[in-house]
């Protein structure tokens, strides 16, 4: 049977182009997958383990048990104890390295305004919602999202706003404690006292070879707010020696003298 197409060519003296049928059609390329990127890893001596990103950041946090507030603001009437970006990411950073972990910004939205001084000047303020990725070992992503303001009088306000949100993510995305005393501690609650650490279990900690030269450094931290650097305990050969020595010791010898 031909159709209209057909005829009407047929009349005209013309040949209408016969349609392909599915078998005449060329055959479909073969389906290639991407190539996988771990296929041909092979770790290095130094190179961390293959493991999902949620894995490598809970690591990341059991070696960064506590930071202290270190820095001191006194300025303008105003006082008080502070934990600095640098010195928040001087923990993390070595920390993350060791685990593969890196930590990116992937998208910073701004808002800005001004603040007049009492001196009649004029400040820029900057509110910043960073997006970061906490990518793992192996590739995959944690995204989360946190915010910093800041004010200057030249053009560092943004700079600085980001440095909050920074210090933001790594303190609450990590759970990060000060170490300080808790004010309750001394408090009794339901006729129970709260027990406070012993100079001993500190002492087991810092020997302990599991123990991380970042772990040693937060107890001194620890030992310090408790009031404890000159408690006396019985070192690994017998000897007393105070918390204020032994953890300064033990550390620079894992660290090789903190080289």
């Amino acid at each position: 049977m031909t159709t209209i197409a057909e005829r009407a060519a047929a009349a005209a003296g013309r040949t209408e182009p016969a349609t392909a049928s599915a078998e005449d059609a060329a055959p479909a390329e073969e389906f290639t997958p991407a190539p996988d990127p771990m296929a041909d890893y092979e770790p290095g001596d130094d190179d961390p383990e293959m493991v999902p990103v949620h894995l490598a950041w809970l690591r990341v946090r059991r070696e960064i048990r506590a930071i202290g507030k270190g820095e001191e603001y006194n300025e303008r009437g105003t006082r008080y104890n502070f934990r600095g970006t640098d010195t928040v990411v001087q923990y993390f950073g070595p920390v993350t390295l060791r685990h593969g972990v890196n930590v990116l910004p992937v998208r910073t939205e701004t808002s800005y305004g001004t603040k007049q001084t009492k001196s009649g000047g004029t400040m820029r303020e900057c509110s910043v919602t960073v997006t970061w990725h906490i990518m793992g070992p192996t590739g995959d992503v944690l995204e989360l999202q946190t915010a910093g303001e800041a004010l200057d009088t030249s053009d560092k306000s943004t700079t600085k706003a980001q440095t909050v949100a920074l210090r933001n993510l790594l303190l609450n995305g990590g759970l990060i404690p000060t170490g300080d005393r808790d004010p309750d501690a001394d408090r009794i609650e339901r006729g129970i006292e709260a027990p406070a650490r012993s100079a001993e279990s500190y002492r087991d900690e810092i020997l302990d070879k599991k123990t991380s030269a970042a772990r040693i450094q937060q107890i001194g931290y620890e030992v310090s707010n408790a009031r404890m650097l000159q408690s006396k305990v019985q070192n690994e050969t017998g000897e007393w020696e105070t918390l204020a020595s032994l953890g300064p010791r033990i550390y620079n010898e894992r660290t090789g003298g903190g080289q």
